[in-house]
């Protein structure tokens, strides 16, 4: 058999994405990275709300916002799940038989004009690179199982072909990104433990938040930039959406659970109010994507002061909420 499946039983048709992707999020996609990391967490038995601590980090980098990533060593101290980079020497596809052979997922760049899960916006329409996760793989058939933005999906035939580059093999292409995911000294520790866990964690990240207001300095790069984006109109428009606004809301929105989750795991005392700050922020972040939109594409003048006060002064109170109750409950267990 030339099938290498290595989560037997996942199928694309049937696959239950984690709540972090459910309907009701403001965000249901955040970034392709992330997005892979959540579900391939998700499938291994694994919470993936342990890890998002480190979006209390964001920061406005002055052409967009951070592209926030689990971090691989916390990936690795929390599940054991150990992320090292490939060598991609020979071509991708024979990387991908040996080592998902022997138990190692492969994360890699891939184009989405491939990969049919993105009909309807990018699939044979527009050349974008993204992130998938390898899973389930049969060379002979032409099929792959792929963890990409919110799901399980598969494709094969000329999709397969294409992807791995061997219906059109240019040897003056260079070679994808990609990464081993070794998940063989997985652990799966009890809840309350992780969430003691990731409460130290975050308290590191805390100390590392944004020296200034990265809504403010957004704000600011925005009233810039306005009749540019106006100008250039909505193409690039949704380049300029993914890179800022997306990534702010929905870092805030897994800010915000991941906040609710050691609350309810016992060891988020205090954090309700930061908690609400955040989805605050994320809320209004979400409704002006679509103001923004809509003056990029009538020309129309647009007052968005009104929104940015009410997501900088959520960012001010909520980061400050938090860093006091952190530094008060690390006080109290040194007294």
């Amino acid at each position: 058999m030339s099938r290498i499946q290595l989560l037997p039983g996942l199928s694309a048709g049937a696959y239950q994405r984690h709540m972090l992707h459910a309907d009701g999020r403001l965000w249901i996609e955040k970034n392709c990275y992330v997005d892979v990391c959540i579900e391939l967490l998700h499938a291994l038995g694994l919470e993936p709300l342990a890890v998002m601590g480190a979006t209390v980090c964001v920061d406005f980098e002055g052409d967009n916002f951070t592209f926030f990533k689990p971090s691989h060593d916390e990936l690795r101290v929390l599940y054991g799940v150990d992320v090292q980079e490939l060598n991609v020497w020979r071509p991708l596809v024979e990387h991908a038989t040996e080592h998902l052979g022997s138990g190692k997922f492969i994360s890699t760049e891939a184009d989405s004009f491939y990969l049919p899960d993105t009909e309807g916006t990018d699939y044979r329409r527009h050349h974008v690179k993204t992130t998938i996760i390898l899973a389930d793989l049969d060379v002979e058939a032409s099929r792959l199982g792929y963890f990409h933005n919110a799901a399980f999906h598969c494709l094969e035939g000329d999709d397969f072909e294409r992807l791995f580059q061997r219906a059109d093999a240019d040897a003056t292409v260079l070679p994808l990104f990609a990464e081993l995911v070794r998940v063989d000294r997985l652990v799966h520790r009890s809840p309350n433990e992780l969430a003691r866990m990731a409460r130290a964690l975050l308290v590191k990240h805390v100390e590392r938040r944004p020296v200034a207001n990265p809504v403010t300095s957004f704000r600011h790069r925005f009233e810039r930039d306005l009749e540019s984006l106006q100008r250039q109109g909505l193409t690039h428009y949704h380049a300029w959406a993914f890179a800022t606004l997306r990534q702010m809301g929905s870092a805030y929105e897994l800010l915000a659970l991941h906040l609710r989750w050691l609350i309810d795991a016992g060891h988020g005392e205090g954090m309700g109010a930061a908690a609400d700050d955040f989805e605050r922020l994320s809320a209004v972040a979400k409704t002006l994507v679509l103001k923004v939109a809509r003056a990029v594409s009538t020309g129309k003048a647009l007052d968005a002061s009104a929104a940015f006060n009410d997501m900088a002064l959520a960012w001010e109170r909520g980061t400050g909420a938090l860093a006091l109750q952190l530094e008060a409950a690390a006080a109290e267990q040194h007294a």
